[in-house]
């Protein structure tokens, strides 16, 4: 079971899943290339060998990067297992290397740091 979370491109202005416009149509986080750079970046402890499924652990909890073959990248999905609040860490670093939202899939709700009771939840 893991914790899953969605890095995607909103409208500055949208606070919330539920002021997400049924029409909207989130820009590309990005070429594929320029996204696994941007990933390596954030994250240089990550295996990119297989570049549509990254891999990333740490101590006590694993981060799976499910990139997708499309280019461009429309967003990615983050597949979190374990526990301690330093995953988050990296979570955000990728968001804000990728110039994106971070969306809890189980909450449906926009996290930003300090504002993660989703992950304590899972835990």
């Amino acid at each position: 079971m893991s914790w899953d979370v969605l890095l995607l491109r909103l409208p500055d202005d949208i606070t919330s899943v539920q002021e997400i416009p049924v029409d909207c149509s989130p820009d590309p986080l990005g070429r594929r290339h320029d996204v696994l750079a941007a990933v390596a970046q954030a994250c240089p402890e990550a295996d990119l060998s297989d570049p549509t499924w990254g891999e990333f652990s740490g101590t006590g909890w694993s981060i799976e990067f499910n990139i997708g073959s499309e280019d461009p990248v429309d967003s990615v999905m983050l597949h979190i297992r374990g526990s301690g609040d330093d995953v988050l860490i990296h979570v955000f670093r990728l968001a804000e290397a990728l110039r994106c939202r971070v969306l809890d899939c189980a909450g449906g709700d926009l996290i930003t740091p300090g504002h993660t009771s989703g992950w304590h939840a899972f835990q």
